[in-house]
């Protein structure tokens, strides 16, 4: 427009049907050019900005204002200079976005506040914040179990790995769970997952299980948490455990497996996410028995494990095949992407253990889920708090989107 203003109107007054309608109408009748507009609703309270270029600000300035106080709302105008609009347009290619999601059984001010003093360090803008759960109801009794609320950041901080790693302690100080994401299409359009079974999709180490049942229990449960922690190769750990099960029956097997303990919120979790079109694999360093209970009960899409040699119904202490270490999940969560026809960037891993670490590095979205010190220190994510369906606010779901699911 040739001699226009640029004007920034800023609405705030009680929500009610109609007054978008009514004040755009205004705008259209001037033939204004609408530059941008935002509206957000909290609690019936209505808070509306649009800024808008025009020939005839005056006129449109003094019909807005007949048009609020017909329709019962406040509004003031603030004029925008040119200059200052370039440099806004000029910022949206010079600021990253970025979206920290704080989740807990309960959260109070103290974490919120402490999660904005973390924001305010690193030079990020806090542009909106939603709940992610449900609403709090006020009797004690009634709540939840959990709380989470994701907030939109902007800016550039100079130093992103400190500041996740910030964003790490204070998740461990105040007992709470904070993902710490880049904005981009991928994390809208997360399509492969790829779960750790043993401590993961069940709360069980089934080695540990066979072992007890061949009586070399402890022998194995040492060198199982020794291997966990990252202080022995999974690989000769992993032999030294198959061949002290030598001589266990066969129908051990299928008793443990109908008697596996379920993590919490796993079967909601998978139900939604298959839903939702996500392809799901079982990537795990155990065995591909209950790999496959687990695929045939609850429709994952693949399971790759380690097979155990069986002859005349009794396992032998030898396994068939490639050993499913840490290096072989990283790979084949890249093959299952490229099969899959994903990008690597629309990849979610979730594990516990020392061997799942290059596996979470090499997905778009790697989850540490009630992991020891070592693999939380090392992943990008970290969720220790609720059961595995809070991996559902770090994809961006809300409760109110999933009620019909519940």
């Amino acid at each position: 427009m040739g001699n226009s203003e640029i004007i920034l109107a800023s609405l705030s007054g009680e929500d009610k049907p109609g007054v978008t309608a009514a004040l755009t109408a205004v705008l259209a009748k001037h033939n204004a050019n609408i530059l941008d507009l935002g509206q957000a609703n909290i609690h019936h309270s209505l808070s509306l900005a649009i800024m808008f270029e025009a020939i005839n600000a005056g006129e449109v300035i003094k019909d807005l204002l007949f048009k609020a106080t017909e329709i019962g709302v406040v509004i003031r105008f603030s004029p925008i200079s040119k200059e200052q609009y370039l440099e806004w347009v000029n910022l949206q290619t010079k600021k990253n976005r970025y979206v920290v999601t704080l989740l807990g059984r309960k959260l109070n001010p103290s974490q919120i506040s402490s999660v904005a003093e973390i924001a305010n360090k690193y030079n990020l803008n806090i542009e909106k914040i939603v709940r992610l759960t449900g609403r709090i109801p006020l009797n004690e009794v009634d709540r939840p179990g959990r709380s989470c609320y994701e907030f939109a950041l902007r800016g550039t901080p100079e130093n992103t790995e400190l500041l996740k790693s910030d964003f790490m302690n204070l998740a461990s100080c105040q007992g709470i769970d904070i993902a710490f994401q880049e904005e981009s299409m991928y994390r809208r359009m997360r399509r492969l997952i790829c779960f750790d079974m043993d401590s993961t999709l069940i709360q069980a180490e089934v080695i540990d299980e066979l072992a007890e049942r061949a009586g070399v229990g402890d022998k194995v449960k040492a060198i199982t948490e020794s291997a966990m922690r990252g202080e022995i190769d999974f690989s000769e750990s992993f032999k030294q455990r198959v061949s002290l099960l030598k001589g266990l029956d066969e129908s051990v097997m299928k008793e443990i497996a109908a008697n596996l303990p379920i993590t919490e919120g796993m079967a909601r979790l998978v139900r939604i996410l298959k839903k939702s079109g996500y392809k799901m694999a079982i990537l795990s360093g155990g065995f591909t028995y209950f790999g496959n209970y687990l695929k045939e009960k609850y429709g994952f899409d693949y399971v790759y494990a380690n097979e155990l040699e069986i002859v005349d119904g009794k396992l032998t202490g030898n396994y068939l095949g490639d050993i499913v270490d840490g290096k072989r999940k990283a790979e084949l969560l890249r093959l299952l992407s490229q099969v899959e026809k994903v990008d690597i960037r629309q990849t979610v891993a979730v594990g516990d253990g020392a061997n799942d670490l290059p596996m979470l590095a090499t997905a778009g979205l790697g989850i540490a889920f009630h992991a020891k010190p070592k693999v939380k220190q090392n992943a990008k994510q970290s969720l220790s708090i609720v059961g595995l369906d809070g991996i559902l606010y770090f994809l961006g779901y809300r409760d109110a989107m999933l009620i019909e699911e519940d």
